[in-house]
């Protein structure tokens, strides 16, 4: 509801703000256009956007199980994979089911919580799924230097090379989205497709030296027998490092994040988009059985024919366990065009990353007054996360492992609330066998993100930096625009409408009253007491102005204006909104426009210390009103001569 005129916008802020997200903008009111939902492409080509993600921690994910579990690395690999199509894959697919504009579990969370624990709660989600994303990014760049520095022809050039290399890749990421990158799925296709052949290829070779050296699979076998014993301890080591392979399940919250691209059916709408649904489902399940394949065919084939100590900080393998077997088993040759694959599709599982942070991001925290408005323009948000992941890389010198713990604190940490989320969605639609089966998904999950916690602290405190980071942010942003007019729109009844044309043919003036018994004595002492606080003459008139706060912790809405009358004589304008002040003031504008005179409001002034009351007005929606009327009245109108004029006694 701006009113004043502006300036045009310079050059640089138009490109800055070109755009405004589509993946953070959803339409509003009841008059927009919903966008078509059988818009998009194809279910398989938007999984290889998430595959540049998901499929990408093949570069490192069979390094990181045989640090992890040693020989066991292929059995505990299997527990993972069972983690995945079991546990990971329903719930995710139940998401897409309860969720299916992006914004993934934390939605379906978002609606058990209300008022400022809600807020907190949902800050504290986006904390670890900004760790979750924005590692991501970082540690892929990571990886995707390794691969290079590693190289047998680059390593002598570039070995002390790798900070360097790392934040170029990441200011490659960031300057594709500032051209006005949104999405590259068909770049995705083709990574993924080559990406995938070529790691085929190293998987069949492979099996073909394991199989027809025999001896291998012996002395695998015999080593894990004499390490281990029998079977039922090797399995219950296994169950143990599971929670170090967390890595492996990172593609899922990305798969739902992308949703919004996924193509639907020419009847589905945003409100029931059935089609994008189906094909989600079917892209969160190809991916999970590809992926699966591949995972236990890498462990296998890395553990049987890497020596251990390769896999160790400074081997040839550490970080890219299938790039070692590329060289050694098909030359140098295929093995630098195994590299080229994995440093194109490291680098761009930063894309899918930056792309669900693109989608989660506006979706929230403008809604909530915690973040600006261009904080929902593609543009300003990249540069932010650009120099986020700047200051990530360099905290971690760029070093793969020692992100591993954040990362997988931040996967498993959405993991979790996804499972929880599910479960209360099957509870409340009384889907007894789905309630139990989810219960059980959740403290699987529940017992990973915990025993990762344990294991790797520094996940979880580099998740509370961001959920910190986020919180002061977002308590800053929220402060900084409390003085803005915070209504989207108003609409007012025929009551309503009938008292603002009546007074409007006099003097439009408006007594702000807080409601308590109203009853006549409440409307006439108020009457009196503004009379004579203002010296107003007794033949003028007035209609009153009452204030609901609903839930204070909502910063941007629509205003619903009803008029009724009271006793019989009294006219009341009564509002239901999240803050006293800015739905005084979005009355009175409203009230300017469509009736052309300047309305004028009476106030007495409150009881109590200021800055208290600021804190009320801040927190909940109400304290001092009549001078917070009047500043954000200021900031909407400057131009004095048509300001809605304040008058307090």
């Amino acid at each position: 509801m701006a009113t004043a005129d502006h300036a045009p916008p310079s050059r640089l802020r138009a490109w800055m703000l070109e755009g405004l997200s589509d993946m953070g903008k959803a339409p509003q009111g009841p008059h927009a256009p919903p966008e078509p939902a059988h818009k998009g492409q194809r279910w398989w080509r938007v999984m290889c956007l998430t595959g540049v993600d998901y499929f990408s921690t093949l570069g490192y994910q069979p390094g990181i199980a045989a640090l992890a579990a040693g020989l066991l690395s292929p059995i505990a690999t299997i527990v993972l994979v069972i983690v995945t199509l079991a546990g990971a894959l329903p719930v995710y697919r139940r998401v897409a089911e309860e969720s299916p504009h992006g914004q993934g579990s934390i939605a379906m969370l978002e609606r058990l919580l209300t008022f400022w624990k809600g807020k907190l709660f949902v800050l504290t989600l986006l904390g670890f799924a900004a760790t979750d994303f924005l590692i991501t990014i970082t540690l892929s760049a990571a990886d995707a230097s390794t691969h290079l520095v590693e190289n047998p022809h680059l390593t002598s050039v570039l070995h002390d090379k790798q900070m360097l290399i790392t934040l170029i890749l990441v200011a490659l990421l960031g300057a594709v989205f500032l051209k006005g990158f949104l999405e590259a799925i068909g770049v995705a296709v083709v990574l993924v497709g080559l990406y995938l052949a070529l790691n085929a290829v190293v998987v069949v070779t492979g099996l073909w030296h394991v199989i027809t050296a025999g001896y291998v699979i012996t002395d695998w076998s015999n080593a894990l027998t004499a390490e281990h014993g029998n079977v039922i301890a090797m399995v219950g080591v296994a169950l143990l490092v599971f929670p170090k392979l967390a890595l492996g399940l990172s593609g899922f919250e990305t798969g739902v994040a992308v949703m919004p691209h996924v193509q639907g059916e020419p009847g589905d709408t945003e409100e029931k988009p059935t089609g994008r649904i189906r094909g989600t489902k079917k892209l969160l399940t190809t991916a999970a059985v590809i992926m699966s394949v591949f995972l236990i065919c890498t462990s296998f084939i890395t553990t049987l024919l890497i020596p251990e100590k390769e896999f160790e900080s400074g081997g040839e393998a550490n970080g890219r366990a299938l790039a070692y077997l590329a060289h050694e088993y098909l030359g140098g040759t295929f093995g630098t065009i195994y590299d080229v694959s994995t440093i194109a599709i490291l680098w761009f599982a930063g894309a899918s990353a930056m792309a669900g942070l693109l989608n989660l991001m506006p979706r929230y925290l403008p809604r909530y007054g915690m973040a600006p408005h261009w904080a929902r323009a593609v543009r300003p948000m990249v540069i932010v996360f650009t120099l986020v992941a700047f200051l990530v890389t360099w905290i971690f010198n760029a070093d793969v492992d020692a992100q591993g713990g954040a990362y997988a604190t931040g996967v498993l940490v959405l993991i979790s609330s996804a499972a929880i989320a599910v479960t209360i969605a099957a509870r409340k639609a009384r889907q007894r066998n789905w309630t139990i089966g989810f219960a059980a998904i959740s403290t699987v999950f529940l017992y990973t993100t915990v025993a990762n916690v344990i294991e790797r602290p520094d996940g979880v405190k580099i998740g509370a930096c961001f959920i910190a980071a986020i919180i002061l942010v977002s308590l800053l942003s929220r402060l900084a625009r409390s003085f803005e007019l915070r209504v989207t729109s108003v609409a007012m009844d025929n009551m309503a409408e009938r008292f603002v044309r009546d007074i409007a043919s006099r003097r439009a003036r408006f007594i702000a009253n807080e409601p308590d018994n109203r009853d006549i004595t409440e409307y006439r002492d108020k009457i009196e007491q503004i009379r004579a606080d203002n010296d107003v003459p007794s033949q003028e008139d007035f209609v009153f102005v009452e204030v609901t706060v609903l839930d204070a912790s909502e910063f941007e809405a629509g205003l619903n204006v009803r008029g009724e009358v009271m006793h019989g004589r009294y006219r009341v304008l009564t509002l239901e909104s999240s803050s006293i002040p800015n739905a005084l003031a979005a009355l009175l504008l409203h009230v300017r426009d469509t009736t052309g005179c300047i309305p004028h409001v009476y106030f007495e002034w409150t009881e109590g210390d200021p800055f208290t009351n600021f804190l009320r007005f801040f927190l909940f929606g109400q304290g001092e009103v009549a001078p917070v009327t009047r500043e954000v009245l200021r900031e909407a109108e400057p131009n004095r001569a048509r300001r809605p004029k304040v008058h307090v006694g």
